[in-house]
């Protein structure tokens, strides 16, 4: 056994490729984003894909207030696969993963240059006042529209 560490997460080849997600947002970090190194740091890249998430769920079309309902974060895995470096810009690709009944991922890349430098895999999980609630098959439909895209396939 190797007391070595890989530096760099597994990450199925598919999400470090820009044509794998239909949603694009860019970014230009700002100078407070980046360490005294020049990277940008964890917690700035975690905010960019914050804001990426909340500009990604407006595709959906209608604000959950609106349908009585909170789509709340359940689980958020962001791995880091290359250094991000100010002052490039920050482009994320984002589409949906899984659907369920009451959830669905969110699959985003973090991309400097045309290089993935992170991605971020977001739970979502849609509740009303009694508990779970229900993907309505309008979302649902706009959800599957804007699906991240498995290998084989290329978006239309």
């Amino acid at each position: 056994m190797s007391d070595t560490v890989s530096p760099r997460p597994r990450i199925a080849a598919r999400r470090l490729e820009l044509a794998a997600y239909p949603f694009t947002i860019p970014f230009r970090p700002l100078c407070g984003d980046a360490d005294l190194l020049g990277h940008i740091n964890n917690v700035s890249m975690a905010a960019i894909f914050e804001t990426a998430r909340i500009h990604f769920h407006h595709l959906l079309g209608r604000h959950p207030h609106d349908l009585g309902v909170r789509w709340l974060v359940a689980a958020v895995d962001l791995k880091y696969v290359e250094e991000a470096h100010f002052p490039y810009d920050v482009t994320v690709r984002s589409g949906i993963g899984h659907i369920g009944n009451s959830s669905w991922t969110l699959l985003s890349a973090a991309f400097q240059q045309g290089e993935c430098v992170a991605t971020c895999d977001t739970v979502m999980v849609m509740k009303g006042p009694k508990g779970a609630r229900i993907i309505d098959a309008q979302i649902r439909r706009i959800m599957e529209d804007n699906a991240a895209v498995p290998a084989g396939k290329t978006l239309a």
